[in-house]
């Protein structure tokens, strides 16, 4: 299955709920990677955790104990 996200939105979206599925969770597993290359710039770029935390929306503990690990 592709990792372009305009294909994977669509298949999403599919009739038959089984690829429905499947293309909604190469979705998810994207975005998750997605995010955290995000948070590693934003690291990198200095922000605090607590900034991180406020653009994700989430507790700063919570993007700490996902993100803060290595």
């Amino acid at each position: 299955m592709t990792n372009d996200l305009a294909t994977l939105m669509r298949q999403a979206q599919d009739d038959d709920p089984l690829r429905a599925l499947h293309a909604t969770t190469a979705l998810r597993r994207e975005i998750e990677r997605l995010e955290a290359v995000q948070v590693r710039r934003a690291r990198v770029a200095g922000l605090a955790w607590a900034q991180i935390a406020e653009a994700i929306g989430v507790s700063k503990q919570a993007v700490h104990k996902k993100y803060g690990r290595g």
